[in-house]
């Protein structure tokens, strides 16, 4: 199958401290990992002002996430995963 790639952008809380941010970057990096799909690159975008409150935030920090996978397995693990996660605010995954 053909390698596609990927972009994964999801918003931090803005509360989170930076080691707790560090591992929750880590853990969700490593979750693409362990699927099958190749991290790329990894970096934090900006902390932005909302235009309207997500879960009574008005700011929160964008991680963007570049990634490269065979099929679609790392990419449905890592949605399902953030929809739990209450340090992810929204996520968006975009087919480059």
């Amino acid at each position: 199958m053909e390698t596609r790639k990927y972009e994964i952008t999801y918003i931090i809380r803005p509360d989170l401290e930076e080691s707790a941010k560090a591992e929750l970057v880590a853990r969700f990096d490593k979750i693409l990992a362990d699927n099958g799909a190749t991290v790329v690159d990894s970096k934090d975008w900006d902390t932005r002002r909302f235009a309207y409150p997500i879960a009574k935030y008005t700011e929160g920090t964008y991680h963007v996430v570049n990634v490269e996978a065979d099929s679609d397995e790392a990419l449905n693990e890592f949605s399902r995963l953030a929809k739990f996660s209450d340090d992810i605010l929204r996520h968006m995954i975009v087919k480059r």
